[in-house]
């Protein structure tokens, strides 16, 4: 038998609910991850620049050394 229109459209409606729902929790998880590997990317660009920093300091050493 086929099921009456109030009923399928029911179902439509509880299956749409469901994937907004899902929609919904999917992108928080996505920007709570985004977020994550924005600071990691921030800490990442400060290692680079102290570690630029270190360089220059040894290169600036060895320089006076041998001179």
């Amino acid at each position: 038998a086929v099921a009456p229109f109030g009923q399928v459209s029911g179902l439509a409606e509880q299956l749409e609910e469901r994937l907004f729902h899902l929609y919904d929790f999917n992108n928080e998880q996505i920007q709570e991850r985004l977020q994550a590997l924005d600071e990691v990317m921030e800490r990442v660009e400060e290692a680079q620049v102290e570690l630029r920093h270190v360089c220059c300091t040894m290169e600036a050493a060895y320089r006076d050394l041998c001179l």
